[in-house]
């Protein structure tokens, strides 16, 4: 009743006020001009023949966790196609150089029941899959009256979204009746969207586990290993601002006890590269070299800062040892996922709390290493690297452990295999 409701408000309120918004979108650069047709129902893109699989996620995020899953399911299915939807232009750009062939993007309609029509009209899916937790009561309401599978894969309720449903329950549980199965990406995610009203709900694990390997240059690769040839190296990864700073104090006293040692620092954004090679250099007098000034690394070089787009699998691959950021400040911490499926030791700082479910369980499985400071990283990084054999079983432990979350692919699989089929 109160999707009906909803529907009719936004008939009514399209004309007057959303378009209006939207206008402004368009004027500011936020909306793909070429191809808004796409934005209010009337592809120009001809529906494939055979099975059609629906893939939306709300951004960049979202759109790349699909990945693992759409290689496979068009491996499963060899005559079907993958439709993925965004709402963004940079998700609709990583997307055009990512996907597969019998893969392509649109982007979402605008949230308006005429436009929902209109495009599940077109496209006809047999099966739509909805990633983390961006709901559009119009849309979800047009695919249930269409008789259309809809399933939420990797749902996510944070505690705030959680709290704030919890006060507008009425409305949560008839959205979450939509879904034909809630897959959420944790227990206590599938435990909050059972609370809020979905029927059919369980948790297979977090999709993210199973990315896709980092893309790796094997040319570029071979250079950097023969200028780091007889060198101690440790990365530095994903980190964000002053977090370089911080770790770079106290890296001639490391030196001292880890002799001929080369630091990496991939910084989270690469713009920052000249910036973070001034100051060490200038304030602690460290001799840095600079990827994108294309800087060899010598024998005199103390750090290398990495400060290029889409080569941290190569320095994953290389190096042993990677310390991620975003966690010695409070900032929340990143993906530590990733190097541990390149078989590396891995040490995060305090703040991970953007990842505390893949923490919880990678902590279990002793395949993560968490320090308190700076001061206790360098003492890891130390013990790690004039220890040899403890290196190698940390790296042990964090590549069984992501090999083994990583078998959620096949579980999610077979739940879209038995409504597909």
């Amino acid at each position: 009743m109160l999707l009906k409701i909803y529907n009719t408000l936004i008939r009514f309120l399209y004309p007057i006020a959303i378009s209006r918004y939207i206008e402004k979108r368009k004027k500011r650069g936020k909306e793909d001009i070429k191809r808004f047709n796409e934005r209010v129902g009337r592809p120009i893109k001809p529906r494939p023949e055979g099975k059609l699989i629906w893939m939306h996620g709300a951004s960049v995020g979202e759109s790349i966790s699909m990945l693992p899953l759409i290689q496979r399911l068009l491996e499963v299915y060899p005559n079907a196609h993958v439709m993925v939807t965004t709402g963004t232009l940079t998700s609709a750009e990583i997307m055009a150089k990512r996907l597969p062939e019998r893969a392509f993007h649109q982007y979402l309609p605008i949230e308006n029941p005429v436009f929902a029509t209109r495009f599940l009209k077109h496209w006809k899916p047999d099966i739509a899959l909805w990633f983390e937790s961006e709901f559009w009561p119009a849309m979800l309401s047009c695919i249930k009256r269409k008789n259309i599978p809809l399933i939420l894969v990797n749902g996510r309720i944070s505690n705030k979204s959680f709290k704030r449903w919890q006060q507008f329950d009425f409305i949560i549980k008839e959205i979450l009746e939509c879904f034909t199965l809630c897959l959420g990406q944790s227990d206590e995610d599938e435990y909050r969207l059972r609370v809020l009203g979905a029927k059919n709900t369980m948790c297979l694990g977090n999709l993210k586990y199973a990315g896709l390997p980092l893309p790796i240059d094997e040319n570029k690769k071979q250079e950097i290993a023969e200028q780091i040839t007889g060198r101690m190296v440790w990365l530095v990864s994903s980190t964000h601002d002053d977090e370089e700073f911080k770790i770079a104090r106290f890296l001639k006293d490391l030196q001292k006890k880890v002799p001929n040692l080369l630091t990496f620092m991939a910084p989270r954004h690469p713009q920052r590269g000249s910036e973070i090679k001034q100051r060490l250099q200038k304030e602690l007098g460290l001799n840095v070299a600079l990827r994108s000034a294309n800087e060899k690394i010598t024998e005199k070089t103390d750090v290398y800062v990495a400060d290029t787009i889409g080569e941290l699998g190569i320095w994953y691959d290389l190096i042993p040892l990677v310390f991620i950021g975003g966690s010695l400040i409070p900032h929340g911490g990143q993906n530590f996922i990733e190097p541990s499926r390149s078989r590396d030791a891995v040490i995060v700082g305090p703040h991970m709390y953007n990842f505390a479910d893949a923490m919880n369980r990678a902590k279990k499985a002793d395949a993560v290493i968490q320090v308190n400071d700076v001061l206790e990283l360098m003492e890891t990084v130390e013990n790690l690297l004039t220890h040899p054999d403890l290196l190698e079983a940390k790296r042990s432990l964090a590549y069984n452990w992501a090999n083994g979350e990583a078998k959620v692919l096949e579980g999610i699989v077979e739940k879209i295999k038995a409504y597909l089929d």
